[in-house]
């Protein structure tokens, strides 16, 4: 139960530090009026929440 957990929210801390990445180097200009776009803090802070998605999946797998 607990892997399955850490898997799940592995993957969701990954795909939103990815969205975060893009939106804040100005790649994914989605919605149009987020206050994230072109905004490089936000492309680090998804930086960040990607590594931890991946240690969150290795932890998974262990």
């Amino acid at each position: 139960m607990m892997k399955a957990l850490l898997l799940i929210v592995g993957v969701l801390s990954l795909a939103i530090g990815g969205l975060w990445i893009g939106q804040g180097a100005g790649y994914i200009a989605w919605p149009s009026e987020s206050f994230m776009i072109n905004q490089s803090e936000w492309a680090y802070y998804g930086a960040a929440l990607a590594i931890f998605g991946l240690v969150l999946v290795a932890l998974s797998r262990r």
